[in-house]
């Protein structure tokens, strides 16, 4: 069966099947350097310092590095601006959020007895949005090729023209729906007019010029939540271990735009096309992690922690409309609506994201500071769809796509009595084979602290950049703008010693 119920109450259709794609594997697999102000400022580089609360999330032994109980909270301001080149044409959007960024607590419960040599036990839960997804893209331009004509013909070739017609739009698999608003909204004319054809052309004017805006707003977060267990033998070593619950809510509202001003036809062409495209995710998922920090000496430490695959439980829930203008020489524009006003609901699905191991390295300079290393691996070559069986040619397009990538993050502080000075620089790799659908990220930090007594108040700024060039569509009409995203970042943790 293609559809499993359909709810004329509320308009939603039940589906079996939606067409996933690399890149929304990509946005789960990620993330984004979140946590504490002093995490922030110091890029991120406390795998073998320990004694934050963010710590936690990179190694869980940090938590038995505290020797009080504490207790804290962040709030951010992210303010994120893409700068686009879409075939020359320069365009530029930004989105300010604000948010919650960290909240956490870790309990310290020390043995006193000099014959045991497990020195304490920390227990800890802390929450992080890991990932904000808050964002917009505006790219405009003329495109001297190409139409989105590609699109619907990449999914209608192949299709009997009496599906298309034939089978309500509800009862559609995703790739007849797409050949339904291309046929319905005149983008695309069957070859032979009947039930059994399955070739069609174009019915955009040839001639490129081709004037294209694509939008996309998107909305929400990845966070996680984590319950820690550590333990120290004899203040030496230091082992420790997460349970994380991930949850993530996850909307774009795309709309793309073309005209052309090509000569008009005998026959009815396309003048003008907006197709909309409107994208819910949500579910969640869980993973852990295990970690370990060593005292090399009193002064260097060495760190090394697993977390493991992420597994998400998913659902999606797709609209879209189409609305078309044709126009035969001599004649008038006629407006062409197609918006079936359905949601497709789709059966949940399981996405897999890779694990990742970090090696850590710190030294510190007693009280007045320290500087530290943490070095990450990722192979997003394994991020998985599953059922595997359902899902064999996206999961081979990730493989053939994606790749192992690093993560460096540098992090050093400078205490002037209850003053501290930090600084950090971060360097990821990028997760595609060709290193341009998304690239490299390069990410500088500082910030101060000062504490109270009791009390720790501590301010980060951070700066990202990152350049990607991602086709608005993933089949057919693959042609995508030169994105530079520019993210800047405000941090500010209150911490309690209890």
């Amino acid at each position: 069966m293609k559809k499993i119920l359909f709810l004329l109450i509320t308009g939603l259709t039940v589906s079996v099947s939606h067409s996933q794609e690399v890149s929304d594997a990509v946005r789960y697999a990620q993330d984004n350097l979140t946590g504490t102000a002093r995490f922030r400022a110091m890029s991120g580089a406390f795998g073998a310092v320990g004694g934050d609360l963010s710590s936690i999330s990179v190694n869980p032994a940090g938590s038995a590095i505290f020797s009080n109980n504490q207790t804290g909270i962040t709030l951010s301001n992210q303010n994120i601006k893409n700068n686009s080149d879409y075939f020359g044409n320069q365009t530029s959007d930004k989105k300010n959020s604000f948010i919650l960024n960290q909240a956490g607590a870790v309990f310290v419960f020390h043995d006193h007895n000099p014959s045991n040599n497990w020195k304490k036990i920390a227990i800890g839960a802390t929450y992080e949005n890991t990932n904000n997804f808050d964002n917009n893209t505006v790219s405009v331009g003329t495109n001297p090729t190409n139409s989105i004509d590609k699109y619907f013909l990449a999914y209608a070739n192949g299709i009997p023209l009496g599906d298309i017609k034939n089978i309500p739009y509800r009862d559609q698999f995703y790739n007849e729906q797409q050949a339904y608003f291309g046929y319905k909204g005149y983008v695309i004319n069957p070859v032979a007019n009947n039930d059994a054809n399955t070739q069609y052309t174009s019915n955009v004017p040839a001639g490129g010029n081709y004037y294209q805006e694509n939008e996309s707003y998107t909305t929400g977060y990845n966070s996680k939540l984590s319950f820690n267990l550590a333990t120290s033998y004899k203040d030496r070593i230091y082992f420790g271990a997460n349970l994380n619950v991930h949850i993530t809510d996850f909307r774009r509202t795309s709309t793309f735009y073309e005209d052309n001003s090509n000569p008009l036809e005998p026959t009815e062409t396309i003048s003008n096309l907006r197709f909309n495209n409107n994208l819910y995710t949500y579910g969640n998922g869980f993973s852990f992690q295990v970690g370990a920090i060593a005292k090399v000496t009193e002064s260097f430490r060495l760190g090394l922690a697993y977390e493991s695959n992420t597994w998400y439980e998913l659902n999606d829930e797709v609209s879209q409309s189409l609305y078309t203008t044709t126009q035969a020489s001599g004649g008038q524009p006629i407006n062409n609506p197609v918006n079936p006003n359905i949601v497709n609901v789709y059966e949940s699905y399981t996405l897999q994201t890779p694990g990742k191991t970090t090696f850590s390295a710190a030294y510190i300079f007693g009280k007045s500071g320290l500087i530290s290393v943490d070095y990450a691996i990722k192979d997003y070559g394994n991020t998985k769809f599953k059922p595997t069986n359902d899902f064999n040619g996206i999961n081979n397009q990730i493989s053939n796509q994606l790749t192992n990538t690093g993560e460096l993050r540098v992090g050093a502080e400078y205490k002037i009595k209850q003053l501290s000075l930090r600084g950090g620089y971060r360097y990821e790799g990028s997760p595609y084979k060709n290193g341009t659908t998304i690239g490299d990220l390069n990410s500088y930090s500082g910030g101060l602290g000062y504490d109270f007594g009791g009390t720790k108040l501590d301010l980060a700024y951070s700066y990202l950049e990152r350049k990607s060039n991602q086709g608005f569509f993933a089949t057919g009409f693959t042609d995508g703008a030169n994105i530079t995203s520019k993210l800047n970042n405000v941090s500010l943790t209150l911490l309690f010693e209890l």
